[in-house]
């Protein structure tokens, strides 16, 4: 009689830890933050007085609100407005209040991984703005993004906002670009926030705040690691530590083995050896100018059209269409 063997199939979370930790340098995706404990912090980020890009982002939309929606419905047209990674939607329902105002016909439908998200985002928008037709979709960016460019021939305007783009390397922008290009008809738009180069005294500020909120959001990657896979990374012997460099505008995260150590990772069967001093790269956060995003534009078949900027100039939403 043969037997029968089941190969157990590792989660992308834990092929990405498994590679992740075995390479040199170490690293560990920034996606994975978002548990619902990350989702908690990261709200409380979002407060931060020293983190601006969201009160910066969230200023353009009160004040840009009139003009935005009306260079969104030109002529009149009804559109549907996709958000990619949609959050709590605190700066988004800004704009669909506008919306509602002008008398705009729309349909919003934010794009999120998380289902807890995205029903958080649904009742609140359902208590708030009863009038918004809201058809959430969860799943990855570019398979949602497909099935909804492909109902029908309706005007998109796709949203990326809170300079998540600076989350990727510059070719991964590059190609990611690309991708949301070959999906926008003529006469859709790109709407993306893109967090400005400036002091880097700021920049730093914004991801090492005194009260340890991003060390806490840093770390819960290894919180997750520890509760999903059984793993024993003691938090306390690892140092939150960013970085940045203003000649490339290229913020970084790390968290840095105090001693020599090893971490058990009981669900992988996996021991990993840390030298002290030893880094895990977590996050890259890419700060911009007119010159980088005309740039990136360009090499990704788009062209800016227009832009909103706040009082101080730390951020910019750049509108994109495609370049046919």
């Amino acid at each position: 009689m043969q037997e029968t063997i089941f190969e157990i199939k590792e989660t992308q979370f834990e092929k990405d830890v498994r590679k992740g930790l075995t390479d040199f340098p170490k690293h560990l995706s920034s996606k994975y933050f978002y548990d619902q404990k990350g989702d908690a912090i990261f709200q409380q980020i979002m407060h931060m007085p020293e983190y601006y890009l969201t009160g910066c982002e969230y200023q353009i939309f009160k004040e840009k609100k009139y003009e935005i929606a009306q260079m969104f419905a030109v002529g009149g047209q009804p559109f549907k407005l996709i958000e990619l990674g949609a959050g709590d939607g605190k700066k988004t329902k800004v704009l669909l209040q506008e919306f509602v105002h002008q008398n705009l016909s729309f349909k919003y439908q934010p794009i999120d991984i998380s289902h807890h998200v995205l029903e958080g985002l649904e009742k609140s928008l359902l208590e708030e703005i009863p009038q918004v037709n809201v058809v959430p979709k969860q799943g990855t960016y570019f398979e949602a993004l497909k099935e909804l460019s492909d109902e029908n021939r309706m005007r998109k305007i796709i949203m990326f906002l809170g300079s998540n783009i600076g989350n990727l390397l510059d070719h991964q922008a590059i190609l990611f670009l690309k991708d949301v290009q070959k999906l926008m008809n003529t006469n859709d738009l790109l709407f993306i926030g893109c967090d400005l180069k400036k002091n880097p005294q700021t920049i730093l500020d914004a991801y090492n705040d005194a009260s340890g909120i991003t060390e806490a959001f840093n770390k819960n990657l290894l919180s997750r690691i520890n509760t999903e896979m059984d793993a024993d990374f003691d938090l306390d012997e690892f140092k939150h530590w960013e970085v940045y460099n203003p000649e490339t505008g290229t913020a970084k995260s790390y968290l840095v083995s105090k001693k020599a150590q090893k971490v058990r990772i009981g669900l992988l069967d996996l021991t990993v050896n840390f030298e002290p001093w030893e880094t895990i790269h977590t996050e890259i956060s890419q700060k911009y100018d007119d010159t980088s995003m005309k740039r990136l534009a360009q090499e990704s078949g788009l062209e800016i059209c227009d832009e909103f900027t706040d009082e101080q100039r730390y951020f910019k939403n750049y509108v994109l269409k495609t370049v046919r």
